[in-house]
């Protein structure tokens, strides 16, 4: 028995070394949270910010998602939001270091079919979308709290087809998850970013949505206020550095932030 004791004992001793380790080593890194619709062009960025500040770990989910997490004290340095509303959210909650959020990227929200499909429409004021759809469903990030969702169904509105449309949304967990819905073929149609359309040969974009459909799309950016990290400054400096607004321009988003000098 004594033996057993000191077996399972020293195993867990050993978990618990793991597990430290595992921390330090995830200490040493920037750690962002940043909208999924970001991933394609953060990655690059990360990657030509690596010379400079080291690799961030980046992880990518909805924006309201993420916010609620960092709410309830995950470890995160960065936050870059989908919109504006999150941000306030962490702000208003003394959440982030309000003198780091800047805004950072801009986009557009269009509509996706399939690449072989033959739809067609002019996005317009009561245009045929519910005709257009037919049986199928419109693929939506969650129109409650997503920025993507939450842009889409505000155009909707605005144009007056959101009526028609309610009862067919499939509404996913994020823009990237919709997107996926058009993908494969599971919706004939989607409502996703500019970026992400750009992102996936699987779809085509089928219209633009007009600027006045819906509240301008802004991605702010923000240290957090438990980040002790020394690099996180230097990782938000480098997300505003032409390098990365090259980057981030290659995959369609506006740069809004100056250009940070070296």
């Amino acid at each position: 028995m004594v033996s057993r004791l000191s077996f399972l004992a020293g195993a867990a001793a050993l978990a618990a070394s793991v597990l430290a380790s595992t921390a330090s080593f995830a200490q040493d890194k920037v750690t962002v949270f940043a909208a999924a619709s970001l991933k394609n062009a953060l990655d690059a960025v990360n990657t030509a910010c690596e010379a400079d500040v080291g690799e961030a770990t980046i992880s990518y989910a909805a924006s309201s998602a993420l916010a609620k997490q960092i709410e309830g004290g995950a470890p995160a340095d960065i936050f870059v939001s989908a919109d504006l509303d999150w941000m306030a959210y962490l702000s208003e909650k003394n959440l982030t270091k309000k003198d780091t959020e800047v805004k950072l990227l801009g986009n557009s929200i269009v509509l996706v079919a399939p690449a072989d499909s033959t739809a067609a429409t002019d996005i317009k004021e009561n245009f045929d979308l519910a005709g257009l759809l037919g049986d199928g469903k419109l693929a939506m990030a969650n129109v409650d709290s997503v920025p993507a969702g939450k842009y889409g169904k505000a155009a909707l509105e605005k144009l007056g087809v959101w009526g028609s449309v309610e009862g067919k949304v499939a509404q996913a967990e994020n823009v990237r998850a919709a997107l996926a819905l058009v993908s494969t073929g599971e919706a004939p149609l989607g409502i996703v970013y500019k970026t992400d359309a750009a992102a996936d040969r699987k779809v085509k974009i089928v219209g633009a949505f007009p600027e006045g459909s819906h509240a301008p799309i802004v991605y702010p950016a923000a240290i957090t206020a438990e980040s002790n990290d020394a690099d996180a400054a230097a990782f938000l400096k480098c997300m505003q550095s032409a390098k990365a607004k090259t980057l981030f321009e290659e995959q369609g988003f506006t740069v809004l932030s100056p250009v940070a000098s070296n």
